[in-house]
């Protein structure tokens, strides 16, 4: 394992933010695997001073690496990178808040434009266990959506790469809520009401304060509740910007693919059904809807011969996806999971399923490995 001193790469250790590298102890002993957190400048000192070292291996650029890597490995690099940027979002008020943001979300957006099929099943897997966890979660599937149907809508890369921090940042100041909202049985409480209607605002000053200032971004976190009829909040304006009515329209759509404690997640087809109903002929919704198919990947299927499936990849048709079984035709769960063409004769799709139609859900893992294979 080749090492090198950490002095030589101390610029990248964001003080309590997430360590993008392993840090080791002169004989190679693991001090602080990565992702774990350097304090303060003191505890950063005494690092130095002991003459700590890196894995040389962990250098890499996280966004040449999730380009360059083999596809075998791209299920453990949508894992670090989530979990980089989950911690990254819940630490929205810490110092360098907006270069760390940086940081984390350039190897999503890289994974995202290197497998789409990957990315969207991110969106639809549910996730984030603790309050600020599921808040977290929310805006990634949000952002990842909201990138796509912006490279589908022609949105040149920096266009798309805005769009993609609006999506991420536009709740930060409500993420533990959003959390709450979603485990509680009850409707919101009067103040849950007014951090609702306030947290528009509350996460434009979080921005403005960690040093964000493209005004395009600010603009569409302020507005990304608004609807071009006026019937939005917090201003009821009807001139609303197209990032924030993309952002808007993403997010409306990933509420309705995730499970909360009153309701189950939608199925994905009538998600797109529904989108399409309530806000017929809209280019940004026939995008989105266009994007995601009715059989998009992650959602669980029915074939017509018995099997359940999980859709891995969208097929050359919208109605005959990629899938890989996760049973055989009589319900015993395989060993395995299949991967079949549902355009090959008697094996189409019959119906869309919850995934707990699965008496035995597979380990995330290996779900992952089907995807991929």
């Amino acid at each position: 394992m080749p090492l090198a001193p950490l002095a030589t790469v101390k610029h990248r250790v964001q003080l309590g933010q997430p360590l993008p590298f392993g840090v080791r102890d002169a004989d190679g002993t693991l001090l602080l695997a990565r992702g774990r957190v350097v304090d303060d400048q003191p505890q950063l000192e005494a690092l130095l001073a002991r003459g700590a070292l890196v894995d040389i291996s962990e250098l890499i650029d996280p966004e040449a690496l999730a380009r360059q890597a083999p596809r075998e490995q791209l299920p453990r690099l949508w894992g670090e990178a989530i979990q980089r940027l989950d911690k990254t979002l819940a630490a929205s008020a810490a110092d360098g808040f907006a270069g760390a943001l940086d940081e984390a979300s350039g190897p999503v957006a890289a994974l995202v434009q290197r497998d789409p099929d990957l990315a969207i099943f991110q969106v639809l897997r549910q996730g984030g266990g603790a309050d600020v966890d599921y808040g977290a979660r929310r805006s990634l599937q949000t952002a990842i959506t909201t990138l796509l149907v912006a490279r589908r809508l022609g949105w040149d890369d920096d266009e798309g790469a805005r769009a993609f921090k609006v999506a991420l940042t536009m709740n930060l100041s409500m993420l533990a809520l959003q959390g709450q909202l979603a485990r509680q049985s009850v409707p919101p409480t009067v103040a849950q009401r007014e951090q609702l209607q306030t947290h528009p605002m509350r996460s434009l000053r979080l921005l403005e304060t960690a040093g964000v200032t493209d005004a395009l971004w600010l603009e569409a976190v302020l507005q990304h509740h608004e609807c071009e009829d006026g019937s939005g909040y917090p201003s009821g304006r009807s001139d609303v910007s197209d990032l924030a009515s993309l952002v808007r329209r993403a997010d409306v759509y990933t509420s309705k693919l995730s499970s909360r404690s009153t309701r189950d997640a939608l199925a994905a087809d009538l998600a797109g059904r529904q989108m399409f109903m309530q806000d017929p002929g809209h280019p940004m919704t026939a995008a989105l809807v266009k994007e995601f198919g009715i059989y998009p990947p992650g959602c669980h299927v029915r074939l017509h011969s018995g099997e359940l499936a999980i859709v891995v990849a969208r097929g050359a048709t919208i109605t005959a996806p990629q899938v890989a079984c996760l049973t055989d035709p009589i319900g015993r769960v395989l060993t395995r999971p299949e991967r079949v063409d549902t355009a090959a004769k008697g094996r189409g799709v019959a119906a869309v399923v919850g995934e707990r139609s699965l008496s035995r859900p597979l380990p995330l893992d290996r779900l992952m490995a089907a995807l991929v294979a």
